[in-house]
């Protein structure tokens, strides 16, 4: 599906924080059929713009030496999309969030800030000017859903109605709550916010996250090949039912994503 303007509220742009960024556009090239337009940001580093068929997908970036002397590992980031960045941050911090990096300015393409739910979990935030985030979801081979693991449910789902007004429907069907959300957009539209889930006895030791879920023709196929690459299947794959057959991965460098394949429902 292409998309030419993401509403406020919802997920628009995934971006790899990597140890080694050559690396990683190799192995995600070969897994998504993504092609690379680097971008300089600086003397002696540059922005990995990936690309499907032409349109933006997701970007890489490396890791500077003091982020990783820290201990921050590579990671995929969310950004959520918002009208204001400076008063998206405000809300951010009066619902019990942190901003971990004020609002600022990349270049002419946008504004953005680093924040982190009351329940731990890190995203970002971006007010777009002439980049929207991705132009293309939910096609084979680009982002199509948003997860959040965090161990406090009713406290994340509080956090993002008031900030983003996502109106969230939790399921109790199954052991496992899960909860997806909804955005209004100004003219009525309903569009899907990120989903979430409370983090089981055996995740002990993992923090709360967002996660990537990108859509795959072969989830089976996918790992496979994804492994022999020196990708890591932690979730091997599985069904889901009346959705699809989905799996959990770590890519060589240790960032989490998660594929899906997703049912036919035409």
């Amino acid at each position: 599906m292409q998309v030419t303007k993401h509403v406020p509220g919802v997920f628009c742009w995934v971006e790899l924080g990597t140890s080694d960024q050559n690396a990683a556009k190799q192995f995600y090239c070969e897994m998504f059929s993504w092609t690379v337009n680097d971008v300089p940001i600086g003397p002696d580093s540059v922005y990995s713009m990936f690309k499907l068929n032409g349109s933006d997908v997701a970007a890489a970036y490396t890791l500077t030496p003091e982020e990783q002397a820290a201990g921050l590992r590579s990671y995929w980031g969310l950004y959520i999309s918002v009208e204001n960045a400076d008063a998206a941050a405000q809300a951010i911090s009066a619902a019990g969030g942190k901003i971990e990096a004020e609002p600022f300015d990349v270049f002419d393409v946008g504004r953005m800030a680093i924040a982190q739910d009351p329940t731990g979990a890190h995203f970002k935030i971006w007010q777009p000017l002439n980049h929207i985030g991705v132009s293309v979801l939910s096609e084979n081979n680009a982002m199509c859903w948003q997860e959040l693991a965090t161990r406090d449910l009713d406290g994340a789902k509080k956090f993002y109605s008031i900030v983003f007004g996502w109106e969230p429907k939790t399921s109790d069907d199954s052991p496992m709550a899960y909860t997806e959300n909804t955005v209004k957009a100004a003219d009525g539209s309903i569009h899907m916010g990120g989903a979430m889930y409370k983090m089981m006895p055996h995740m002990e030791g993992i923090p709360p996250h967002w996660m990537p879920y990108f859509s795959v023709a072969d989830c089976d196929g996918f790992v496979a090949k994804a492994s022999s690459l020196g990708a890591k299947a932690h979730v091997p794959p599985m069904d889901i039912p009346n959705v699809g057959r989905f799996s959990m991965l770590t890519d060589p460098q240790g960032a989490a994503f998660a594929v899906i394949k997703l049912n036919d429902f035409s």
